[in-house]
């Protein structure tokens, strides 16, 4: 078709009111990756003091204030006025995705509605944020990730935000490429990406201090690699000490 290489479009929805914009680079960076911030709204009370922080920003990146005065203490009209906003942009017909950009859970809904009608949800939000969301999500990114600290430390210096270690990873790559069709124990790692992406929305590397897949997986140290003449990269788990492969059941080999 003729619009197959067009930059999908996505409307990017952030709650100001759980969401720090100490993020905002990093985000429209992260956002860039898979298509393209067409619209750009924020929510909140920014007559309050913890979302002033938000103004410095707003004119920078070209994002679309909507200014919810909060009338009555415990009510979140900023949250309502983001779902509405996003079921109006889903019914223009206009983009292809959403960016929901909290860590609040009660978007888990929004989110699930928005994916029950064929658009992509990417969600942005804290490591505290509830899995009913992080889960309904096409993908889950943590704004930890995003944070100017993120960036790998330098040698002899103790990480700005707490990482997981690359061995934690080993036990969800094995079940990705558990779950693929082998004669012979390799697969290509770009499936094995594809498929980490629907088995957990929240992987990602970066979790574990790499900036890309292929340098954890050589980080973790548990799976052999296999790279000839710089074509892609293909993987498998390490033999176990009874000489086959995890992956591997006694009854598949002959």
């Amino acid at each position: 078709m003729a619009d197959e290489n067009r930059t999908r479009r996505f409307a990017v929805l952030i709650d100001a009111d759980n969401t720090s914009p100490r993020i905002v680079a990093g985000l429209f960076e992260e956002i860039a990756k898979f298509g393209e911030a067409s619209s750009r709204r924020i929510y909140g009370d920014f007559s309050s003091p913890r979302s002033k922080g938000w103004a410095d920003v707003l004119q920078q990146y070209a994002i679309d204030p909507h200014q919810q005065f909060a009338y009555t203490t415990g009510k979140n009209a900023s949250d309502i006025a983001l779902v509405i906003d996003a079921m109006d942009l889903l019914h223009s017909g206009r983009f292809d995705g959403f960016c929901l950009v909290s860590s609040d859970s009660d978007f888990t809904r929004l989110a699930s509605r928005l994916r029950e009608e064929g658009a992509d949800v990417y969600g942005f939000g804290a490591r505290k944020t509830p899995e009913s969301f992080r889960q309904a999500c096409r993908r889950f990114i943590y704004i930890e990730n995003l944070m100017p600290e993120a960036a790998v430390s330098s040698a002899g210096e103790a990480p700005a935000v707490s990482i997981q270690p690359a061995s934690g990873a080993v036990a969800i790559l094995n079940k990705a490429i558990a779950q693929m069709e082998t004669e012979d124990g390799w697969v290509g790692l770009g499936l094995v990406g594809r498929r980490l992406a629907n088995i957990a929305s929240d992987f990602d590397p970066r979790s574990y201090g790499f900036r890309k897949l292929s340098d954890l997986v050589r980080g973790t140290g548990a799976f052999d690699i296999d790279q000839p003449d710089g074509r892609a990269m293909r993987i498998r788990p390490k033999a176990t000490a009874s000489g086959r492969t995890r992956t591997r059941s006694p009854s598949s080999r002959r």
